[in-house]
């Protein structure tokens, strides 16, 4: 079984379609909960299972500082070393070297930088990312990118955009050269979109990225990166125009709900984003009329769940006034149910957009959905 990719639907630029891996078909718009160290926050794998997670997403810069990808190799790679047996998609470390570490220098080469753990001097190169996203053995992965920050200006974004592609043909190559090697894992190869915030550099990319009729998916990336939002959706629509619509385009790092929505009208098929497990472990929860701030004392006598629409476990099973309870009291289980919640509810969310899709009513249900949303923005 390879990869491919079919529409089945679509309303203006929103597609509902399937993603074909080896490892399952994952209908699309999906969002992806994000296991950056090989867990997903506070969640175990068969709570996602439960709240029908079709794919996740682990990160290669954090996997290869710890434990380190050739141990996650000896163990049989990334799926049976965390109990995951669907689809996984890694991040090639890009953002997070340019974000967390402490960089040294960036060169045609790669980039040297030190570890955020230990300080410790590492280097990334096109051809090194490739080694360890491939001993991790994630269904998807990414090219290694150079990124920048969101209002980076033209000259700037220009020449991280341009390396990128540069990069990419270095990824390529070894990518090939990996995956002929006995015992190589089914994989595919995603390229990144970059550009910032300037249409031309993201059209350009875009252009010369799908040119190449051999990637089975395109990522958009650099964004939600401290650009204003709607410089954000108006970079959605210049790849939505240059990126072939038979490709699943996967849009980085962008997951609160009301850029789900609008990214989907933009096109986009993929999202990820730690926001969920984050907020979660700070006393936030998603609803569909804004946050909900657990800390508030509003919510010390409230018998509600947080979503009554929502079918999540922890809305079934508990009320306001105890999930505010044990925020208060700092219990590790206020963690685990608000990440739940808010991770079972993006999916949810996506499910329902790929229903409204189907049914020919996304324009509608978008629009209601996003001014309920904006109607209270925190529930604070």
């Amino acid at each position: 079984m390879t990869f491919s990719y079919e529409v089945v639907a679509t309303q203006g630029r929103a597609r509902a379609g399937v993603f074909h891996t080896p490892r399952g078909a994952i209908e699309t718009p999906v969002f992806m909960p994000v296991g950056t160290l090989a867990t997903v926050k506070a969640l175990d794998p068969d709570d996602l299972r439960t709240m029908h997670a079709q794919i996740i997403l682990s990160n290669a810069y954090h996997l290869h500082l710890r434990p380190g990808d050739e141990l996650v190799k000896r163990m049989g790679g990334l799926h049976r070393f965390m109990a995951w047996d669907g689809p996984i998609l890694t991040d090639s470390g890009g953002f997070q070297v340019f974000s967390l570490a402490s960089l040294n220098s960036v060169t045609e080469q790669g980039v040297e930088f030190k570890s955020h753990i230990d300080g410790s001097a590492r280097a990334f190169t096109p051809e090194s990312v490739m080694q360890i996203e491939t001993n991790l053995g994630a269904d998807v992965i990414m090219q290694f990118d150079h990124v920048v920050p969101g209002q980076s200006d033209h000259a700037a974004a220009k020449d991280a955009s341009e390396r990128s592609l540069r990069w990419l043909e270095r990824c390529r190559e070894e990518f090939a050269r990996l995956h002929e090697m006995e015992g190589a894992p089914k994989q595919t190869l995603f390229p990144i979109v970059q550009g910032g915030i300037h249409a031309d550099l993201r059209r350009a990319a875009a252009t010369h990225i799908s040119s190449d009729a051999n990637w089975d998916g395109i990522a958009i990336g650099g964004l939600s990166v401290g650009e204003e939002k709607p410089a954000m959706y108006e970079m959605l629509e210049v790849c939505d125009d240059a990126i072939p619509r038979d490709r699943p385009r996967y849009l980085m790092g962008v997951g609160f709900p009301e850029d789900l929505v609008e990214g989907v009208a933009r096109g986009v098929d993929l999202f990820d984003c730690v926001a969920p497990t984050r907020m979660g472990r700070n006393a936030a929860a998603f609803s569909p009329t804004g946050r909900i701030n657990l800390r508030n004392a509003a919510h010390r006598e409230d018998p509600r769940p947080l979503d009554e629409s929502c079918s999540c476990t922890t809305c079934r099973r508990f009320s306001r006034a105890y999930l505010r309870h044990l925020v208060t009291s700092d219990e590790i289980l206020a963690l685990r149910l608000l990440s739940l919640h808010n991770v079972h509810f993006l999916i949810a969310l996506m499910r329902r957009a790929r229903e409204a899709i189907r049914a020919g009513t996304f324009d509608a249900w978008s629009r209601d959905w996003l001014a309920r949303y904006h109607s209270k923005p925190d529930q604070s």
